[in-house]
This record gives C-alpha cells, structure tokens and sequence, in this order.
C-alpha cells in the first residue's frame, strides 16, 4: 500500500475517532498502557537489536534510542496522566446568542490526522500515539530510522490493543521508510497537520515542499545567563542539571552566558563540580553557538544583560532560555525581552517538558510564534468549530432591517 492510500484509511477512521466518547478512549488508553507492560520483553528486545546496530553512534545518542524499564515506566505514567486529563474536545469555548432563538456555540474539535516525523527516541512513539488517541486525532508516525525495530514492535503493540479495546482501525500508521516522507509531503487531502521534530534545516524543508500546515519544533539551542547578581551557590548545580541531566534532550542548555563580574567565579566552580564531565568551550566565532547534544558547553563573557538578551535573541533557537539572578527586576526584563516559547528564571531549562508541565506528555515544542508554542499536548492538538442552531432564520431579514441582531453572551 502506498503512503497516499495508507493515510485515505487514517483520515477515514479519524472521523471515527473524533467522535468516540472520552470513556472509550480512556478505556484504549489503559489496555495500550498494560499491553506496553505485558510485552516489554519484545520491546527491549527489539531495542537491543537496534542498540547493537547503532553501536558506533555517539554515546548521547544511543541514550535517546535506548528503551529500558526507567523509559517504559516513564511512558506508561504519562498515559496514567494523560487517563486523568479532561477531554481536550467538546468544550464550549464561547456560547452568545445573536438573537432570540438563533445560539453560536465554539466547540473544541480534534484536528483530525497529524503526521509527526520525529528523531531516533522510541519513547517519542508511545507519547504521540497516547496524545492522539486521547485528543482523537488519527496518527500517522515516522521515527528515525535508527529506532526502526524498536518503533515496528511499539507501534504493533499499541495499535492491537487499541483497535480491541474499540479504537476504529487505522487509527494509526506507522511509516518506516525515509523515501516515505516525501510522499507524506503530497498528502494535503489527508493529512491536517505534520509536526517534524529535528533540524531547523530540516523542518524548513518540510515547509518549503509541502502545502500541509506546519508546527515547526526546530532544534534547541538553549542559554542560560548568570546576572552578576546571581547565587553562585545555586548557580553551579542549576547549570549542572540543565546542561548532563540529559545531555542529549532539546532542553539541554547548549551555551553559558556569564555577565563579566561573576564569570571567573562560576567557570571556577564548574570546572571543579561537575559529577559528569563537561568541556566549556569559550567562544571563538558565530559557528560555536551551536547544539551539540554532548558534554560540551559553548561559554561567552558579556558586559551586562542587554548584550545577553541580544545574544540570545540572535543566535537562540526561541526554545526555552534561563537567567540565573537574585535581581527581580533584571529578571523580568530578562523575562519580558527574551523572545522564546519558554523564558525561566533560576530553574534548569530541562523543564521544558509536556509531561513536566502536567500535560501527560507532548507531541514536541514548538517554537513559531503563534499558538501552539512550548511544549504541546492535548490543547495544542484541538482546533474548534462554530455551531449555529436557529429555528428557520433568514439573513434576508437582518439585511433588510425586519430584524437586529442583540448578541448576548451566554457562556
């Protein structure tokens, strides 16, 4: 079956999907987070097999492709969360009546088919489909190649158990050749929305050779500042944690910023802190500010916070920026001027996470300007529609003045 005549099915059941009641895919979401538990040992198998091909990938990379007991439990609690939220669809957002008898209602709706293209970490499959299946959204998913039999396994349990707890089948698909994607592209028909997680070169590629809608999650170049005011106290396990919590996560802080009275302070400590080692990499030229994904850090002294929040400005990737200080007011500056989706103030950037924000989980940051932005979850992945009940009204009589309307807000 080709990708077009694969995503015709999804669209299709997606129909379906977005018009199951919140039980039942609660219901689907408990059995597909049991039968995660029940057949890990043929998904860690799988993993292995993937793990022994990669094995001459770097060791940040591997992390993100290994799917063990702390990852499975990690997901399975996410869908636990997701099992709590409320239904994302089917809420009255607005409700006015135009005039007696004639009710405008804004009803949250599923988007309807997502396509989410998104790097070599399994646990990414497990957290996307939950956040379909929640939302009712039909999903069409494309990890990297280099997760390939740990995805094939995953995305087989969970797509049984979903259809026999009553899920419509086609629900969901999964697509595993790169050449795939290009296809994908062409899908307008089907497909209403593609998340690509990866390169900013990547995802502009994406934009440029597909008339889908975009929901851009580019890379992670993230900053931390340390104001001349900052605690180095706790500074120093802040960076720590923001920058090898997990090394190689989009939330990794990536470059190091440190206002020029307290710089030699800081570098000091950290050299002599750090559990896990780091290089701090002083600046040279434009191309150190980059995202490594490693144990590397990119440091640059500045004069004061305005160069900073240029800095960042420029050379960020508006994922999620921190400024460590005991200043309130240069931290709201900071706050206020810093251009990100995520702006923190004496907190590791590592935040930056759906399943941390109480979201369950989250299809992947975005970081354009309009909303979605952050981390999205269930409400970034509903849109909404007007419904209008009369009892046999006519414009004619508005246009001609017979009638008027009053608008009153009901909700």
């Amino acid at each position: 079956m080709n990708v077009q005549e694969m995503a015709r099915q999804v669209k299709e059941a997606s129909f379906a999907l977005g018009a199951t009641p919140l039980e039942l895919r609660n219901r689907a979401l408990k059995a597909i987070a049991d039968a995660l538990k029940d057949h890990k040992e043929d998904i860690f198998a799988a993993n292995a097999r993937d793990l022994s091909a990669g094995a001459m990938l770097p060791a940040p990379i591997l992390g993100r492709l290994s799917f063990d007991d702390h990852k499975l439990r990690d997901v399975t609690e996410g869908i636990s969360g997701l099992i709590s939220l409320p239904d994302p669809a089917g809420k009255i957002l607005f409700k006015r009546e135009l005039d007696e008898g004639l009710i405008l209602t804004k009803v949250s709706c599923p988007i309807g088919v997502i396509g989410v293209i998104f790097e070599s970490r399994p646990d990414a499959l497990v957290q996307i489909s939950s956040l379909c299946v929640k939302s009712g959204n039909g999903a069409i998913l494309k990890g990297g190649s280099e997760a390939k039999e740990t995805n094939r396994t995953l995305f087989s349990v969970i797509y049984e158990a979903g259809v026999r707890a009553g899920l419509p089948e086609h629900f969901a698909s999964l697509i595993e050749d790169r050449a795939a994607i290009e296809e994908l592209l062409g899908c307008s028909d089907s497909v209403d929305l593609l998340i690509p997680r990866g390169s900013n070169a990547f995802v502009r590629h994406i934009m440029e050779h597909s008339d889908i809608p975009v929901m851009g999650h580019a890379s992670g170049l993230c900053h931390i500042y340390v104001d001349k005011n900052a605690d180095p106290d706790m500074a120093i396990p802040l960076i720590i944690d923001a920058k090898t919590q997990y090394v190689s996560a989009c939330n990794a802080a990536e470059t190091l910023l440190l206002h020029k009275d307290i710089a030699d302070v800081v570098l000091e400590r950290l050299k002599h802190a750090s559990g896990q080692h780091v290089d701090y990499i002083p600046a040279q030229s434009e191309e150190d500010f980059r995202e490594y994904l490693d144990y590397k850090m990119t440091t640059k002294i500045v004069n004061d916070e305005d160069e900073a929040i240029a800095h960042i400005n420029r050379y960020g990737s508006h994922h999620t920026d921190c400024i460590i200080t005991e200043d309130e007011a240069a931290a709201e500056r900071f706050q206020t001027l810093v251009d990100s989706a995520g702006v923190y103030w004496n907190a590791s950037t590592r935040f930056a996470d759906g399943f941390r924000y109480g979201f369950g989980a989250e299809v992947g940051i975005s970081t354009g300007k309009l909303p979605p932005r952050g981390p999205v979850g269930l409400d970034g992945l509903v849109t909404y529609k007007y419904r209008l009940k009369g009892n046999g009204q006519i414009v004619g009589d508005y246009a001609s003045g017979k009638k008027a309307f009053h608008f009153v807000d009901l909700a």
